[in-house]
């Protein structure tokens, strides 16, 4: 029998997901499923892991984030070999907020992708956790989803949604075996952010980030900001006065 850890990770390419894995495999073999867009760099992402845990398994899936037929099916066919212990779903883009007002296809794309795709694997993951009674979700939002402001009001709508949706399917869990988690970054150091690195942006360390997002999933924790200081700064941009924060520049 196998008694490896069975972890499946939606979006396993991006260096956020990329850092939790080795989190998780620094520690004890594992059977992971790597699910992304594009098989060649999910291969490069399981490659470096492989060598770092030669003991642990691994699965390379390239999947559609879209289409919720092609979604159920994936998430069936995973949960078919075995009961699934950790999902991660952590895929997304960081649009630029003038392309998404002047191309609503952009516009769609980016509320697709960061919104509803989320929503739709977390979905198909929960119904077969509730049957098992088993399992822990962690769904990365963002801060941007706390306050919708000019600078990328289309991104933090989508992942407004994601964390009105986090807060129903947690009311909804409550009581059972099953754990939801909502993990809300703050500007990481990531490829996707390097035009915000190159404009001078702070960003948090992301094996820092990774190492939280381990921690709280691993405990059932629902929400967390990483670093935790976003939760102060973020409940400030909430609460100010209208007439203040039109004048804001952010």
């Amino acid at each position: 029998m196998n008694s490896k850890k069975r972890i499946v990770i939606v979006g396993a390419s991006s260096a956020m997901a990329e850092h939790c894995a080795r989190i998780w495999l620094q520690t004890q073999a594992a059977h992971l499923t790597l699910i992304g867009r594009n098989a060649a760099r999910i291969q490069r992402v399981a490659d470096d892991l492989k060598v770092r845990s030669p003991e642990s398994d691994f699965d390379i899936v390239e999947a559609d984030f879209i289409d919720p037929a092609a979604i159920q099916s994936l998430v069936d066919g995973i949960v078919i070999k075995g009961t699934v212990d950790i999902v991660l779903i952590a895929h997304g883009s960081l649009p630029e907020q003038a392309d998404c007002q002047n191309n609503l296809h952009a516009c769609k794309e980016a509320l697709e992708i960061n919104g509803i795709s989320p929503v739709l694997y977390a979905e198909a993951f929960v119904k077969h956790m509730l049957q098992a009674q088993h399992g822990n979700i962690g769904v990365i939002g963002s801060v941007a989803g706390d306050k919708g402001r000019k600078s990328n009001y289309v991104y933090g709508a989508a992942k407004g949604l994601v964390t009105r949706y986090v807060q129903g399917l947690q009311h909804r869990l409550a009581g059972t075996a099953v754990k939801v988690t909502l993990i809300k970054p703050g500007p990481t150091d990531t490829p996707m952010t390097s035009h915000l690195k190159s404009q001078g942006a702070k960003l948090a360390s992301v094996e820092d980030v990774a190492r939280q997002i381990v921690k709280a999933i691993e405990s059932g924790k629902p929400l967390i900001y990483a670093p935790g200081k976003w939760m102060l700064i973020m409940m400030v941009i909430r609460h100010l006065p209208r007439f203040i924060f039109n004048k804001m520049d952010i």
